[in-house]
């Protein structure tokens, strides 16, 4: 009975806003203490840094024990990836590396800290895992994007490289300065330059705008949301079986008008079946 209650209380804690909204505040408090080393401090604000260190990773193993506490089956926790992710950074930032030749690993390690905001939020996870699915697609958009930056970038070479052999000396460079158009870093600069020796070079320039600045990057964006769409009615649905499955544990299930419908059915099907057993009864 103790280990149950104790198990509760533990997922009361995880679950608990207040303990939610306090991990995010130490995970930014570690954001703002790794910027902070990279100044100049006073001698005395280094032992502060260093007791404000070991709190903040003595903080993230408790917060890991809880969680790994309020698991129901301890085994699948580590069946998500962000509980292995947190684990591992929670553990590395234990290792005390700051006075040995490890201490710029150990600096690194501390800086990915902030890393575990995204799998504290769901939102930023639904945000990460809907551009790591968009990548394959984002493949494709990307392949097409290079072919029109080559056929440019020759283009370009072609016609240019007498008036800027900085600029379009080579096709590589060519597709660097290409970049620096598609950025609308100074692209102007470049297109007057080349309009003094050919007028009609703007066309060039406007049509690649169009196909890599306008188009490309619409589709981007437009892949990218259709994934982030499938991911929040995913999340959702995983949302709303879980709470059916805590209301059914519970004993608080409202029947929905597929159930009733569906006792309907058999109640009419076992009607149906008892009158004609009935009848045959008679018959007999």
């Amino acid at each position: 009975m103790q280990a149950s209650e104790l198990q509760n209380k533990f997922e009361r804690i995880r679950a608990n806003k207040w303990f939610e909204a306090f991990v995010i505040s130490v995970i930014v408090i570690s954001a703002l203490l790794v910027g902070a080393k990279t100044y100049e401090l006073p001698a005395g604000m280094s032992s502060v840094t260093l007791f404000l260190d070991w709190f903040i990773s003595a903080f993230f193993l408790t917060e890991i024990t809880i969680r790994f506490l309020a698991e129901k089956k301890k085994r699948y926790f580590f069946k998500s990836f962000w509980n292995w992710f947190d684990t591992l950074i929670v553990i590395i930032s234990l290792i005390p590396a700051d006075d040995t030749e490890l201490a710029l690993i150990a600096r690194l390690v501390r800086v990915f800290r902030v890393l575990r905001m995204i799998s504290i939020i769901p939102e930023l996870r639904i945000l990460l895992v809907s551009l790591v699915k968009a990548l394959p697609q984002l493949g494709y958009v990307m392949l097409l994007m290079f072919i029109i930056f080559y056929i440019y970038a020759a283009v370009g070479s072609t016609l240019f490289e007498t008036i800027n052999p900085v600029l379009w000396g080579d096709i590589t460079i060519s597709m660097l300065t290409l970049f620096r158009i598609m950025t609308f870093e100074d692209w102007t600069d470049v297109m007057y330059e080349t309009q003094e020796v050919y007028s009609l070079s703007w066309i060039f320039y406007l049509t690649f705008i169009f196909f890599t600045a306008f188009a490309f990057l619409n589709m981007v964006i437009g892949i990218v949301v259709n994934v982030m769409e499938r991911e929040n009615e995913k999340a959702r649905a995983e949302k709303e079986a879980a709470l059916l499955e805590e209301q059914i544990a519970q004993g608080h299930v409202e029947p929905t008008l597929h159930d009733v419908l569906k006792e309907l059915r058999e109640l009419r099907a076992q009607v149906a079946a008892q009158g004609n057993k009935e009848y045959v009864n008679k018959a007999d």
